[in-house]
Protein backbone atom coordinates (compact mmCIF):
# COMPACT_ATOMS: atom_id res chain seq x y z
CA UNK A 1 0.00 0.00 0.00
CA UNK A 2 1.79 3.11 -1.19
CA UNK A 3 1.89 6.09 1.13
CA UNK A 4 1.05 9.14 -0.92
CA UNK A 5 1.86 12.65 0.08
CA UNK A 6 3.69 11.85 3.28
CA UNK A 7 5.50 14.74 4.92
CA UNK A 8 9.31 14.69 5.11
CA UNK A 9 10.57 12.91 8.19
CA UNK A 10 11.25 15.01 11.20
CA UNK A 11 14.83 14.84 12.37
CA UNK A 12 15.30 12.91 15.59
CA UNK A 13 17.34 14.51 18.36
CA UNK A 14 20.96 13.65 18.92
CA UNK A 15 21.40 10.77 21.34
CA UNK A 16 22.06 12.24 24.79
CA UNK A 17 24.71 11.04 27.17
CA UNK A 18 23.22 8.13 29.10
CA UNK A 19 24.20 5.79 31.88
CA UNK A 20 22.69 3.02 33.98
CA UNK A 21 19.26 1.83 32.95
CA UNK A 22 18.79 4.73 30.53
CA UNK A 23 21.67 3.35 28.45
CA UNK A 24 19.63 0.22 27.74
CA UNK A 25 16.87 2.15 25.96
CA UNK A 26 19.00 4.57 23.96
CA UNK A 27 17.81 4.59 20.37
CA UNK A 28 19.77 5.13 17.17
CA UNK A 29 18.03 7.77 15.03
CA UNK A 30 16.69 6.55 11.68
CA UNK A 31 18.58 9.29 9.85
CA UNK A 32 21.86 8.12 11.36
CA UNK A 33 21.16 4.51 10.46
CA UNK A 34 20.55 5.46 6.84
CA UNK A 35 23.50 7.88 6.72
CA UNK A 36 25.91 5.19 7.89
CA UNK A 37 24.51 2.69 5.39
CA UNK A 38 27.16 0.75 3.50
CA UNK A 39 30.07 2.13 5.52
CA UNK A 40 32.46 -0.32 7.09
CA UNK A 41 36.02 -0.55 8.33
CA UNK A 42 38.32 0.03 5.35
CA UNK A 43 35.63 0.22 2.64
CA UNK A 44 31.95 0.31 1.74
CA UNK A 45 29.36 -2.20 0.57
CA UNK A 46 28.38 -1.73 -3.09
CA UNK A 47 24.85 -1.01 -4.32
CA UNK A 48 24.52 -3.53 -7.14
CA UNK A 49 21.32 -5.54 -6.52
CA UNK A 50 18.10 -5.04 -8.50
CA UNK A 51 14.54 -5.85 -7.37
CA UNK A 52 14.67 -9.12 -9.29
CA UNK A 53 17.94 -10.14 -7.61
CA UNK A 54 16.52 -9.22 -4.19
CA UNK A 55 13.48 -11.40 -4.88
CA UNK A 56 15.74 -14.28 -5.89
CA UNK A 57 17.76 -13.84 -2.67
CA UNK A 58 14.55 -14.05 -0.65
CA UNK A 59 13.28 -17.10 -2.54
CA UNK A 60 16.72 -18.67 -2.46
CA UNK A 61 16.89 -18.34 1.32
CA UNK A 62 13.33 -19.61 1.85
CA UNK A 63 12.61 -22.35 -0.66
CA UNK A 64 14.61 -25.43 0.17
CA UNK A 65 15.07 -27.65 3.21
CA UNK A 66 11.59 -26.89 4.56
CA UNK A 67 9.97 -28.73 1.66
CA UNK A 68 12.76 -31.07 0.57
CA UNK A 69 13.63 -32.42 4.03
CA UNK A 70 11.46 -31.16 6.92
CA UNK A 71 8.18 -32.18 5.26
CA UNK A 72 8.89 -35.81 6.16
CA UNK A 73 9.11 -34.88 9.86
CA UNK A 74 5.98 -32.67 9.81
CA UNK A 75 3.53 -35.09 8.19
CA UNK A 76 3.49 -37.57 11.14
CA UNK A 77 2.59 -34.66 13.45
CA UNK A 78 -0.37 -33.35 11.42
CA UNK A 79 -1.37 -36.07 8.96
CA UNK A 80 -2.92 -34.83 5.69
CA UNK A 81 -3.59 -31.52 7.50
CA UNK A 82 0.10 -30.74 6.98
CA UNK A 83 -1.15 -28.57 4.13
CA UNK A 84 -3.11 -26.56 6.71
CA UNK A 85 0.03 -26.39 8.85
CA UNK A 86 1.87 -24.83 5.91
CA UNK A 87 -0.94 -22.28 5.54
CA UNK A 88 -0.79 -21.40 9.27
CA UNK A 89 2.98 -21.01 9.11
CA UNK A 90 2.54 -18.96 5.92
CA UNK A 91 0.01 -16.65 7.57
CA UNK A 92 2.38 -16.10 10.46
CA UNK A 93 5.06 -15.22 7.96
CA UNK A 94 2.68 -13.02 5.93
CA UNK A 95 1.75 -10.70 8.79
CA UNK A 96 5.40 -10.36 9.72
CA UNK A 97 6.37 -9.92 6.06
CA UNK A 98 4.03 -6.93 5.80
CA UNK A 99 5.79 -5.39 8.78
CA UNK A 100 9.18 -6.17 7.29
CA UNK A 101 8.11 -4.54 4.01
CA UNK A 102 7.11 -1.29 5.74
CA UNK A 103 10.30 -1.10 7.79
CA UNK A 104 12.57 -2.14 4.91
CA UNK A 105 11.15 0.69 2.81
CA UNK A 106 11.55 3.16 5.68
CA UNK A 107 14.93 2.07 7.10
CA UNK A 108 16.84 0.46 4.19
CA UNK A 109 19.91 -0.79 6.04
CA UNK A 110 21.81 -4.06 6.39
CA UNK A 111 20.83 -5.04 9.91
CA UNK A 112 17.27 -6.15 9.13
CA UNK A 113 15.12 -6.47 12.28
CA UNK A 114 18.12 -5.69 14.49
CA UNK A 115 18.38 -2.20 12.99
CA UNK A 116 14.61 -1.70 13.08
CA UNK A 117 14.59 -2.51 16.80
CA UNK A 118 17.53 -0.16 17.41
CA UNK A 119 15.60 2.73 15.88
CA UNK A 120 12.36 2.03 17.74
CA UNK A 121 12.84 0.12 21.00
CA UNK A 122 16.38 0.86 22.06
CA UNK A 123 19.76 -0.78 22.29
CA UNK A 124 19.00 -3.67 24.65
CA UNK A 125 16.01 -4.87 22.63
CA UNK A 126 18.06 -4.40 19.44
CA UNK A 127 20.83 -6.54 20.91
CA UNK A 128 18.36 -9.26 21.88
CA UNK A 129 16.90 -9.16 18.37
CA UNK A 130 20.34 -9.28 16.77
CA UNK A 131 21.33 -12.17 19.03
CA UNK A 132 18.19 -14.01 17.87
CA UNK A 133 19.17 -13.35 14.26
CA UNK A 134 22.60 -14.84 14.92
CA UNK A 135 20.78 -17.95 16.15
CA UNK A 136 18.29 -17.86 13.27
CA UNK A 137 20.74 -17.44 10.42
CA UNK A 138 23.72 -19.30 11.84
CA UNK A 139 21.85 -22.40 12.98
CA UNK A 140 19.67 -22.31 9.86
CA UNK A 141 22.73 -22.52 7.63
CA UNK A 142 23.87 -25.56 9.57
CA UNK A 143 20.43 -27.21 9.44
CA UNK A 144 20.12 -26.68 5.71
CA UNK A 145 23.63 -28.01 5.15
CA UNK A 146 22.70 -31.23 7.01
CA UNK A 147 19.70 -31.67 4.70
CA UNK A 148 21.92 -31.09 1.68
CA UNK A 149 24.06 -34.07 2.64
CA UNK A 150 21.03 -36.38 2.66
CA UNK A 151 20.13 -35.50 -0.93
CA UNK A 152 23.76 -35.68 -2.05
CA UNK A 153 23.82 -39.33 -0.95
CA UNK A 154 20.60 -40.01 -2.89
CA UNK A 155 22.14 -38.44 -5.98
CA UNK A 156 25.35 -40.43 -5.67
CA UNK A 157 23.43 -43.66 -5.12
CA UNK A 158 21.25 -43.06 -8.17
CA UNK A 159 24.12 -42.12 -10.49
CA UNK A 160 27.21 -44.11 -9.56
CA UNK A 161 25.76 -46.55 -7.05
CA UNK A 162 27.81 -45.46 -4.05
CA UNK A 163 27.11 -43.28 -1.02
CA UNK A 164 29.24 -41.46 1.50
CA UNK A 165 29.60 -43.76 4.55
CA UNK A 166 27.52 -42.87 7.61
CA UNK A 167 30.66 -42.30 9.60
CA UNK A 168 31.47 -39.33 7.31
CA UNK A 169 27.94 -38.13 6.51
CA UNK A 170 26.17 -38.24 9.88
CA UNK A 171 26.52 -36.26 13.08
CA UNK A 172 27.82 -37.86 16.29
CA UNK A 173 24.91 -39.63 17.95
CA UNK A 174 23.43 -40.58 14.57
CA UNK A 175 26.02 -43.20 13.68
CA UNK A 176 28.75 -40.91 12.42
CA UNK A 177 31.80 -38.94 13.43
CA UNK A 178 31.34 -35.90 11.20
CA UNK A 179 28.86 -34.70 8.57
CA UNK A 180 31.43 -33.95 5.89
CA UNK A 181 28.94 -32.95 3.12
CA UNK A 182 27.38 -30.36 5.45
CA UNK A 183 30.78 -28.79 6.04
CA UNK A 184 31.68 -28.85 2.34
CA UNK A 185 28.54 -27.03 1.14
CA UNK A 186 29.05 -24.23 3.67
CA UNK A 187 32.64 -23.77 2.51
CA UNK A 188 31.52 -23.68 -1.13
CA UNK A 189 28.98 -20.96 -0.29
CA UNK A 190 31.75 -19.03 1.46
CA UNK A 191 33.84 -19.05 -1.71
CA UNK A 192 30.97 -17.56 -3.76
CA UNK A 193 30.24 -14.88 -1.16
CA UNK A 194 33.86 -13.80 -1.06
CA UNK A 195 33.64 -13.05 -4.78
CA UNK A 196 31.11 -10.22 -4.24
CA UNK A 197 27.38 -9.66 -3.72
CA UNK A 198 26.55 -9.23 -7.40
CA UNK A 199 28.39 -12.38 -8.43
CA UNK A 200 26.88 -14.53 -5.69
CA UNK A 201 23.41 -13.12 -6.53
CA UNK A 202 23.83 -14.33 -10.14
CA UNK A 203 24.76 -17.82 -8.98
CA UNK A 204 21.79 -17.84 -6.62
CA UNK A 205 19.35 -16.79 -9.38
CA UNK A 206 20.40 -19.77 -11.50
CA UNK A 207 19.95 -22.14 -8.56
CA UNK A 208 16.51 -20.71 -7.74
CA UNK A 209 15.27 -21.52 -11.25
CA UNK A 210 16.60 -25.06 -10.85
CA UNK A 211 14.78 -25.59 -7.55
CA UNK A 212 11.46 -24.28 -8.89
CA UNK A 213 11.79 -26.59 -11.91
CA UNK A 214 12.52 -29.53 -9.57
CA UNK A 215 9.38 -28.89 -7.50
CA UNK A 216 7.20 -28.50 -10.58
CA UNK A 217 8.58 -31.83 -11.83
CA UNK A 218 7.70 -33.47 -8.50
CA UNK A 219 4.12 -32.16 -8.64
CA UNK A 220 3.71 -33.37 -12.22
CA UNK A 221 4.87 -36.93 -11.53
CA UNK A 222 3.54 -37.15 -7.97
CA UNK A 223 0.05 -36.22 -9.12
CA UNK A 224 -0.05 -39.39 -11.23
CA UNK A 225 0.01 -41.42 -8.00
CA UNK A 226 -2.52 -39.22 -6.20
CA UNK A 227 -5.07 -41.20 -4.10
CA UNK A 228 -8.01 -39.24 -2.76
CA UNK A 229 -8.46 -41.85 0.00
CA UNK A 230 -5.28 -40.53 1.62
CA UNK A 231 -7.32 -37.47 2.62
CA UNK A 232 -10.25 -39.43 4.12
CA UNK A 233 -9.16 -38.59 7.67
CA UNK A 234 -7.88 -35.06 7.15
CA UNK A 235 -6.94 -34.13 10.74
CA UNK A 236 -6.28 -37.43 12.58
CA UNK A 237 -4.20 -35.84 15.34
CA UNK A 238 -6.39 -32.82 15.91
CA UNK A 239 -5.54 -29.14 15.91
CA UNK A 240 -2.73 -29.76 18.41
CA UNK A 241 -0.93 -31.82 15.78
CA UNK A 242 -1.44 -29.13 13.16
CA UNK A 243 -0.08 -26.49 15.55
CA UNK A 244 2.98 -28.57 16.38
CA UNK A 245 3.68 -29.16 12.69
CA UNK A 246 3.07 -25.49 11.86
CA UNK A 247 5.58 -24.36 14.48
CA UNK A 248 8.25 -26.65 13.02
CA UNK A 249 7.34 -25.75 9.45
CA UNK A 250 7.81 -22.07 10.21
CA UNK A 251 11.46 -22.98 9.68
CA UNK A 252 10.48 -23.23 6.00
CA UNK A 253 9.64 -19.52 5.83
CA UNK A 254 12.50 -17.92 7.68
CA UNK A 255 14.39 -16.87 4.58
CA UNK A 256 12.06 -14.16 3.24
CA UNK A 257 13.66 -11.59 5.54
CA UNK A 258 17.06 -12.22 3.91
CA UNK A 259 16.22 -9.56 1.32
CA UNK A 260 16.00 -6.96 4.09
CA UNK A 261 19.62 -7.68 5.07
CA UNK A 262 20.62 -6.45 1.59
CA UNK A 263 19.33 -2.93 2.27
CA UNK A 264 22.77 -1.39 1.80
CA UNK A 265 23.54 -3.27 -1.41
CA UNK A 266 20.22 -2.69 -3.21
CA UNK A 267 20.13 -0.12 -6.02
CA UNK A 268 16.76 1.31 -4.93
CA UNK A 269 16.03 -0.20 -1.51
CA UNK A 270 13.02 1.95 -0.58
CA UNK A 271 11.12 0.83 -3.67
CA UNK A 272 12.52 -2.66 -4.28
CA UNK A 273 12.79 -4.22 -0.81
CA UNK A 274 9.04 -4.21 0.01
CA UNK A 275 8.21 -5.61 -3.44
CA UNK A 276 10.85 -8.34 -3.21
CA UNK A 277 9.71 -9.47 0.25
CA UNK A 278 6.02 -9.76 -0.67
CA UNK A 279 6.56 -11.34 -4.10
CA UNK A 280 8.93 -13.99 -2.75
CA UNK A 281 6.58 -14.96 0.07
CA UNK A 282 3.68 -15.39 -2.36
CA UNK A 283 5.67 -17.62 -4.71
CA UNK A 284 7.08 -19.76 -1.88
CA UNK A 285 3.74 -20.28 -0.10
CA UNK A 286 1.98 -21.44 -3.28
CA UNK A 287 4.77 -23.93 -4.01
CA UNK A 288 4.87 -25.26 -0.45
CA UNK A 289 1.15 -25.93 -0.21
CA UNK A 290 1.03 -27.50 -3.68
CA UNK A 291 3.99 -29.83 -3.06
CA UNK A 292 2.70 -30.87 0.38
CA UNK A 293 -0.76 -31.63 -1.04
CA UNK A 294 0.69 -33.81 -3.81
CA UNK A 295 3.11 -35.60 -1.43
CA UNK A 296 0.36 -36.64 1.01
CA UNK A 297 -1.92 -37.56 -1.89
CA UNK A 298 0.74 -39.87 -3.27
CA UNK A 299 1.75 -41.44 0.08
CA UNK A 300 -0.51 -42.26 3.02
CA UNK A 301 0.50 -40.03 5.90
CA UNK A 302 1.17 -43.04 8.15
CA UNK A 303 3.87 -44.20 5.75
CA UNK A 304 5.91 -41.09 6.53
CA UNK A 305 6.55 -42.22 10.10
CA UNK A 306 10.05 -43.63 10.44
CA UNK A 307 10.58 -43.87 6.67
CA UNK A 308 12.91 -42.15 4.26
CA UNK A 309 10.04 -39.96 3.05
CA UNK A 310 11.96 -37.53 0.90
CA UNK A 311 10.41 -36.15 -2.28
CA UNK A 312 12.85 -38.23 -4.33
CA UNK A 313 11.68 -41.43 -2.58
CA UNK A 314 8.05 -40.54 -3.28
CA UNK A 315 8.84 -39.94 -6.96
CA UNK A 316 10.62 -43.28 -7.22
CA UNK A 317 7.65 -45.07 -5.67
CA UNK A 318 5.05 -43.36 -7.88
CA UNK A 319 6.92 -43.65 -11.17
CA UNK A 320 8.51 -47.03 -10.54
CA UNK A 321 11.70 -45.66 -12.07
CA UNK A 322 14.75 -44.52 -10.13
CA UNK A 323 15.61 -41.98 -12.85
CA UNK A 324 13.03 -39.41 -11.73
CA UNK A 325 14.02 -39.61 -8.09
CA UNK A 326 17.67 -39.20 -9.06
CA UNK A 327 16.81 -36.17 -11.19
CA UNK A 328 14.90 -34.60 -8.30
CA UNK A 329 17.79 -35.34 -5.95
CA UNK A 330 20.09 -33.46 -8.34
CA UNK A 331 17.69 -30.52 -8.28
CA UNK A 332 17.55 -30.68 -4.48
CA UNK A 333 21.34 -30.66 -4.17
CA UNK A 334 21.48 -27.45 -6.19
CA UNK A 335 18.38 -26.00 -4.53
CA UNK A 336 19.44 -26.51 -0.95
CA UNK A 337 22.89 -25.15 -1.74
CA UNK A 338 21.24 -21.85 -2.69
CA UNK A 339 19.61 -21.68 0.75
CA UNK A 340 23.01 -22.10 2.39
CA UNK A 341 24.41 -19.34 0.16
CA UNK A 342 21.69 -16.76 0.79
CA UNK A 343 21.16 -17.42 4.51
CA UNK A 344 24.91 -17.27 5.08
CA UNK A 345 24.84 -13.93 3.24
CA UNK A 346 22.15 -12.64 5.62
CA UNK A 347 24.12 -13.72 8.68
CA UNK A 348 27.24 -11.84 7.61
CA UNK A 349 25.28 -8.62 6.92
CA UNK A 350 23.55 -8.66 10.31
CA UNK A 351 26.90 -9.05 12.07
CA UNK A 352 28.30 -6.31 9.83
CA UNK A 353 25.63 -3.89 11.10
CA UNK A 354 26.14 -4.93 14.73
CA UNK A 355 29.88 -4.46 14.40
CA UNK A 356 29.45 -0.97 12.96
CA UNK A 357 27.41 -0.10 16.04
CA UNK A 358 30.16 -1.41 18.30
CA UNK A 359 28.11 -4.25 19.80
CA UNK A 360 30.34 -7.02 18.40
CA UNK A 361 34.07 -6.88 17.57
CA UNK A 362 35.22 -4.59 14.74
CA UNK A 363 36.57 -7.50 12.71
CA UNK A 364 33.00 -8.28 11.57
CA UNK A 365 32.69 -4.79 10.05
CA UNK A 366 35.84 -4.76 7.91
CA UNK A 367 35.07 -4.47 4.19
CA UNK A 368 37.40 -5.46 1.36
CA UNK A 369 38.10 -2.52 -0.94
CA UNK A 370 38.52 -4.97 -3.83
CA UNK A 371 35.27 -6.94 -3.62
CA UNK A 372 33.11 -4.68 -1.42
CA UNK A 373 32.34 -7.60 0.93
CA UNK A 374 33.06 -8.20 4.65
CA UNK A 375 35.62 -10.89 3.92
CA UNK A 376 36.92 -11.73 7.41
CA UNK A 377 33.34 -11.73 8.69
CA UNK A 378 32.35 -14.17 5.95
CA UNK A 379 35.20 -16.56 6.73
CA UNK A 380 34.54 -16.58 10.50
CA UNK A 381 30.80 -17.10 10.11
CA UNK A 382 31.28 -19.83 7.49
CA UNK A 383 33.71 -21.79 9.64
CA UNK A 384 31.38 -21.55 12.64
CA UNK A 385 28.30 -22.66 10.67
CA UNK A 386 30.27 -25.40 8.96
CA UNK A 387 31.36 -26.73 12.35
CA UNK A 388 27.74 -26.79 13.55
CA UNK A 389 26.59 -28.59 10.40
CA UNK A 390 29.25 -31.23 10.83
CA UNK A 391 28.37 -32.29 14.38
CA UNK A 392 24.70 -31.43 15.26
CA UNK A 393 21.64 -33.45 14.05
CA UNK A 394 19.07 -31.75 11.79
CA UNK A 395 16.02 -31.99 14.09
CA UNK A 396 17.70 -30.13 16.96
CA UNK A 397 18.78 -27.37 14.61
CA UNK A 398 15.35 -26.86 13.03
CA UNK A 399 13.45 -26.12 16.24
CA UNK A 400 16.24 -23.88 17.61
CA UNK A 401 16.09 -21.88 14.38
CA UNK A 402 12.30 -21.57 14.51
CA UNK A 403 12.13 -20.14 18.03
CA UNK A 404 14.84 -17.53 17.35
CA UNK A 405 13.08 -16.48 14.14
CA UNK A 406 9.65 -16.23 15.74
CA UNK A 407 11.02 -14.04 18.53
CA UNK A 408 12.74 -11.68 16.06
CA UNK A 409 9.60 -11.50 13.89
CA UNK A 410 7.47 -10.65 16.94
CA UNK A 411 9.76 -7.71 17.66
CA UNK A 412 9.48 -6.49 14.06
CA UNK A 413 5.69 -6.32 14.38
CA UNK A 414 6.06 -4.27 17.56
CA UNK A 415 8.62 -2.01 15.84
CA UNK A 416 6.06 -1.04 13.17
CA UNK A 417 3.60 0.10 15.84
CA UNK A 418 6.26 2.03 17.77
CA UNK A 419 7.56 3.79 14.65
CA UNK A 420 4.00 4.70 13.62
CA UNK A 421 3.56 6.42 17.02
CA UNK A 422 6.96 8.09 17.29
CA UNK A 423 7.44 9.06 13.62
CA UNK A 424 3.93 9.40 12.14
CA UNK A 425 5.05 11.78 9.35
CA UNK A 426 8.03 9.71 8.27
CA UNK A 427 8.26 8.93 4.55
CA UNK A 428 7.13 5.34 3.94
CA UNK A 429 7.17 3.76 0.50
CA UNK A 430 4.93 0.96 1.80
CA UNK A 431 2.44 0.89 4.68
CA UNK A 432 0.89 -2.16 6.29
CA UNK A 433 -2.87 -1.83 5.57
CA UNK A 434 -5.57 -1.58 8.27
CA UNK A 435 -3.48 0.34 10.77
CA UNK A 436 -2.17 -1.78 13.64
CA UNK A 437 -4.35 -4.80 12.89
CA UNK A 438 -1.86 -6.88 10.92
CA UNK A 439 1.19 -6.12 13.12
CA UNK A 440 -0.82 -7.13 16.20
CA UNK A 441 -1.98 -10.33 14.47
CA UNK A 442 1.58 -11.02 13.37
CA UNK A 443 2.83 -10.63 16.94
CA UNK A 444 0.24 -13.02 18.39
CA UNK A 445 0.76 -15.60 15.60
CA UNK A 446 4.49 -15.59 16.41
CA UNK A 447 3.86 -16.03 20.14
CA UNK A 448 1.32 -18.82 19.45
CA UNK A 449 3.82 -20.72 17.32
CA UNK A 450 6.59 -20.24 19.87
CA UNK A 451 4.51 -21.88 22.58
CA UNK A 452 3.76 -24.80 20.25
CA UNK A 453 7.44 -25.79 20.33
CA UNK A 454 8.61 -28.39 22.85
CA UNK A 455 10.13 -27.56 26.24
CA UNK A 456 13.70 -28.54 25.35
CA UNK A 457 13.67 -25.93 22.59
CA UNK A 458 12.73 -23.30 25.18
CA UNK A 459 15.57 -24.45 27.42
CA UNK A 460 18.07 -24.08 24.57
CA UNK A 461 16.61 -20.67 23.71
CA UNK A 462 16.82 -19.52 27.33
CA UNK A 463 20.47 -20.56 27.57
CA UNK A 464 21.23 -18.76 24.30
CA UNK A 465 19.52 -15.58 25.53
CA UNK A 466 21.38 -15.74 28.86
CA UNK A 467 24.71 -16.06 27.07
CA UNK A 468 23.78 -13.11 24.85
CA UNK A 469 22.88 -10.88 27.79
CA UNK A 470 26.17 -11.72 29.53
CA UNK A 471 28.07 -10.77 26.35
CA UNK A 472 26.12 -7.51 26.01
CA UNK A 473 26.64 -6.33 29.58
CA UNK A 474 30.33 -7.28 29.61
CA UNK A 475 31.18 -6.05 26.10
CA UNK A 476 28.52 -4.43 23.93
CA UNK A 477 26.98 -1.93 26.38
CA UNK A 478 30.28 -0.18 27.06
CA UNK A 479 31.68 -0.39 23.52
CA UNK A 480 28.49 0.71 21.76
CA UNK A 481 29.10 3.66 19.42
CA UNK A 482 26.18 5.46 20.97
CA UNK A 483 27.89 5.15 24.36
CA UNK A 484 31.33 6.21 23.15
CA UNK A 485 29.93 9.13 21.10
CA UNK A 486 27.97 10.38 24.12
CA UNK A 487 31.14 10.43 26.22
CA UNK A 488 33.01 12.66 23.77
Amino acid sequence: MLDQGAAPPATEPTVPKSSGLSALIRRKPVERLVEEGGQGEGGSLRRSLSMWQLTMISIGATLGTGIFVVLGDAVPKAGPAVTLAFVIAGLTALFSALSYAELAGSIPVAGSSYSYAYATMGELVAWICGWCLVLEYGVSVAAVAVGWGEYLNELLDGTIGVTIPDVLSSAPGEGGIINLPGLIVVLLAMVFLLGGARESALVNTIMVFVKIAALVLFCTIGFMGFKSGNYADFMPLGMAGVSAAGASLFFSYIGFDAASTAGEEAKDPKRDLPRAIMLSLLIVTVLYVLVAAVAVGAWNWKDFEGSEASLAAIMNDVSGQAFWGTLLAAGAVISIASVVLTVLYGQTRVLFAMSRDGLVPKVFGKVSGKTGTPRVNTVIVSLFCGALASVIPLGKLVDATSIGTLFAFALVNIAVIVLRRTRPTMDRTFRVPLGWTFPILGFFFCVYNMFSLDSITWVVFGCWMAAGLVFYFLYGMRRSRLATDAEK
